[in-house]
């Protein structure tokens, strides 16, 4: 598969890619910039201050030997002795100037001649200082010394020692000319290496902004995705979650069913069939002997295994749909519920039950509430007494099964079994709330809250209204008072 290439993209990307190496660049070229010209400007003002030191030795030789000059020509015309002591002075100065120029210029191979010669000539015009000075004192014809100075001699070595000097002089001002341009050159290299390094730093940044606010963006689209996803799966799991509780419901509606069908046609086929056989053990009964008990015997127990199976069938209707629930009402159907329970497992029941006025789904759910919670105490509770109470409020309506038994963590047995989700189911299907609490060796309680029928009634047209009826069921739920707990 050929890859495509696309030459506006790969342009955006290398430009991002960039900002970070063009920064970087910037700052090494601002730093061997500022390096190199704080180098060149050492080495020439090094050069500079070297060649300043050149000059000012070469003018004071060159002033020593002008005084020098003088000296001898004053004592020569006049003859006066402190003209003497103006030369003396000055041939103290010069040899001092000689060897701080023969330092000064050792290392420079391209002037170290021009010095050589200056130094010549200098050493040449002293010699003729000092023959015409010795001639001078010695006082012989005056025409000797004269005519040494009328010689060009004197002037000849003169004007070669200010040639050389001015010559040195020159060289050495114009390498401090140069010196100065070159630092000159060096600050404007490093100016414009500094503007130059200012704006690919300028334009680095301006990449990274851009590159930045390009990652926000993204950030920002992608915040936005993650959020119409989250708000999809939510929906999506509301409405799963909807369609799960409707599914429950109508199980529970069919379950119900089932059971409803299940009883009658247990009460009405084998009832009946109990009933006939009854009958038939009653006539056979009447026409045997009486003087054969074995026969009465087998006889009398086949009536009560009879009468066991017709107790068994009527409490196995009863667990699937309770004829108490619709012909005596939901309080003498818990009587009977709780009266059975008792006489069946041992354990003490109390009941508080008030008379409520209930629709048949809240009622059955009300007994099928109850009726789970006492069988889940016969199963696992060990509980010697047990208190089952029953409260209408003017909004809503509580029922609870209390316990002593041995109690359980209520986290370790959220799904244990489907007995609490299944009760929960029902209470919540009423717009009710079940809870259940309970610890480790202080027994438990079943607890639920649910609104009386008209509520349920107008609940999805009032959902989040506030209105007077969700308000008061609300207060009556938190203030009730529990129904009691056995410790």
């Amino acid at each position: 598969m050929a890859i495509k290439f696309h030459p506006i993209q790969w342009l955006k990307q290398t430009k991002s890619t960039l900002a970070l190496p063009m920064a970087v660049v910037a700052v090494a070229c601002l730093v061997a910039l500022n390096e190199f010209g704080y180098q060149r400007s050492i080495v020439s003002a090094e050069n500079m201050s070297l060649q300043q030191e050149k000059r000012g030795a070469l003018n004071a030789l060159l002033q020593n030997m002008l005084d020098a000059e003088t000296g001898q020509r004053g004592y020569l015309l006049t003859g006066d002795q402190k003209y003497l002591d103006s030369y003396g002075d000055a041939l103290v100065q010069i040899a001092p100037d000689l060897d701080k120029l023969r330092d000064l210029y050792v290392n420079d191979r391209a002037q170290v001649a021009q010095f050589s010669e200056l130094s010549r000539s200098v050493s040449k015009k002293l010699a003729e200082l000092e023959v015409t000075i010795k001639l001078r004192q010695l006082g012989g014809e005056t025409e000797n010394w004269m005519q040494v100075v009328r010689t060009d001699v004197g002037r000849s070595y003169m004007d070669a020692v200010r040639d050389k000097g001015n010559a040195l002089i020159s060289a050495a001002s114009v390498d401090i000319a140069v010196s100065r341009i070159r630092i000159d050159q060096s600050l404007t290299i490093s100016r414009v290496g500094v503007t130059l390094a200012a704006l690919l730093g300028l334009l680095a940044f301006h990449l990274y902004l851009r590159q930045t606010q390009k990652l926000n963006a993204a950030g920002e689209t992608q915040r936005l995705m993650l959020a119409r996803e989250r708000d999809r799966m939510g929906e999506l799991v509301r409405e799963r979650t909807a369609r799960l509780s409707e599914l429950a419901s109508h199980l529970q509606v069919v379950q119900e069913k089932e059971r409803d069908r299940l009883a009658r046609e247990l009460h009405d086929e084998l009832g009946a069939l109990l009933t006939a056989a009854k009958f038939d053990v009653a006539r056979i009964k009447s026409k045997i002997p009486l003087d054969n008990p074995e026969l009465s015997k087998r006889l009398t127990h086949l009536n009560e295994s009879l009468n066991a199976g017709i107790a068994l069938k009527r409490r196995i209707v009863e667990d699937l749909r309770p004829s108490s629930l619709s012909n005596l009402g939901l309080e003498s159907a818990l009587a009977i519920l709780t009266s059975e329970f008792s006489e069946r497992t041992g354990v003490q029941v109390t009941t508080d039950i008030e008379a409520v006025d209930l629709g048949p789904d809240a009622e059955l759910t009300v007994y099928r509430t109850v009726q789970e919670s006492l069988t889940n105490v016969a199963k696992y509770a060990d509980a010697k007494e047990v208190v089952v109470s029953l409260h209408g409020y003017e909004h809503h309506i509580e029922v609870s099964v209390d316990d002593n038994g041995r109690g359980f963590d209520v986290d370790n047995r959220q799904n244990a079994s489907h007995g609490l989700p299944g009760m929960r189911h029902r209470i919540e299907a009423l717009n009710g709330v079940l809870k259940v609490s309970s610890s480790p060796g202080h027994g438990s309680r079943v607890h639920a809250v649910f609104p009386r029928p008209k509520i349920i009634a107008a609940s999805a047209s009032r959902i989040g209204d506030g209105n007077a009826d969700g308000d008061a069921f609300a207060a009556d739920a938190t203030s009730s008072p529990p129904s009691p707990h056995i410790s």
